[in-house]
């Protein structure tokens, strides 16, 4: 077994070693730097109470397995398991290579984590618990930390032990984030503020969410962007494009724009004009986001869109589901013919409209 099984991972584990003299001298300054990361604290729930359950090779076993799954899952979502704690793991995203992503890919990690440790048994068939602590912000990171065979990848900062103590204030089988991570992913996930917590070493109580699911329907647009938007400038003439093309397709003529172009010239804030330009008027929105992270999820644009359509809330079960989906299609029968806007892939280009990547304005009758 590697450690103490009830280790826990907070200010008093190896992850703040950092004011020892020994650490310090093993820290090579010329390998370090600041990066912002995103950083998972995971443990095992109640782990004391399997340790005196269980016998010894089998409680390793079962950390070996919770290991795995951690790393199995982690690698899916791009991140880097740090250390291994006993029963726990200290996962970075963000390191050793950034993305835009890694704060969203952090959260949907520590959902996945939890569904596949509740398929671990831990004896008696009794299903294995987990929770999951997670932050944001700037540390300071090394190629190592130690000498010899104990040296680790360390993350200096309050952001660890941040991780930690969320973890720690986290019920059973659920994930907890920082107010750091909650701006970042906004309202990608459902999340549920909790009281402000203590923590240890600071001055005030920080604020946490629970997080519940990832949103459906929700686009990395509307997430991350408040509701009052600054007047857009410079696209006036796209703008008027899309709003003929719009009234061709009213008259009957089928149209199809696509806007393409290099990230953060205006794509999806344009598609969002367009749609508040035709607020007052009848027509039917479809809305289709593609993700890099759902590659292995067969036709997952049109299942988030059907599902935000019928009103899916998480948690829901099947039969829940089944009854909005019935009422859903007695409802789209009941509508009357109007044009359809759509966003989402298209098939065909209009000439007179490239230059613009993101949700993409596909107009039909």
């Amino acid at each position: 077994m590697r450690g103490n099984p009830e280790q826990e991972i907070d200010a008093e584990s190896p992850i703040a070693l950092s004011d020892s003299p020994s650490a310090a001298a093993a820290f090579s300054t010329d390998s370090s730097e600041r990066r912002q990361l995103t950083i998972m604290a995971c443990n095992i729930v109640d782990s004391m109470a399997l340790s005196a359950r269980l016998d010894p090779e089998h409680m390793r076993d079962l950390i070996t397995a919770f290991h795995k799954a951690i790393d199995d899952v982690v690698s899916r979502f791009d991140g880097f398991v740090a250390q291994y704690l006993g029963d726990g793991a200290l996962v970075y995203f963000g390191y050793p290579a950034a993305d835009e992503h890694d704060t969203e890919q952090a959260v949907r990690a520590g959902l996945a984590i939890l569904d596949t440790v509740r398929t671990l048994k831990a004896g008696s068939g009794v299903p294995l618990r987990a929770r999951i602590g997670i932050a944001t912000g700037l540390v300071v990171v090394g190629e190592q930390l130690g000498t010899g065979d104990i040296a680790k990848r360390v993350a200096i900062g309050g952001t660890p032990n941040l991780a930690a103590r969320l973890q720690a204030a986290a019920p059973p089988g659920e994930v907890v984030i920082a107010a750091s991570t909650w701006r970042l992913v906004g309202r990608m996930f459902d999340c549920r503020a909790l009281a402000a917590i203590d923590v240890k070493g600071l001055p005030q109580p920080v604020e946490a969410w629970q997080v519940r699911g990832e949103a459906a329907g929700v686009s990395r647009f509307e997430a991350r962007r408040a509701s009052a938007q600054s007047a857009l400038v410079g696209r006036q003439e796209e703008i008027e494009l899309l709003l003929r093309r719009w009234d061709q397709a009213k008259l009957g003529e089928g149209r199809v724009v696509l806007l393409s172009g290099e990230p953060g010239i205006g794509k999806s804030r344009i598609s969002e004009t367009l749609l508040v330009r035709l607020e007052g008027e009848p027509h039917a929105r479809l809305r289709y986001f593609c993700s890099p992270h759902h590659t292995q999820s067969p036709l997952y644009p049109l299942i988030t869109q059907l599902e935000q359509a019928a009103g899916f809330e998480p948690g829901s079960d099947c039969s829940a589901k089944l009854d909005k989906l019935e009422k859903h299609k007695v409802n789209t029968r009941s509508h009357p013919p109007v044009p359809v806007l759509g966003t989402g892939p298209s098939s065909a280009v209009d000439p007179l409209c490239r230059g613009a990547r993101g949700p993409d304005p596909c107009l039909r009758p």
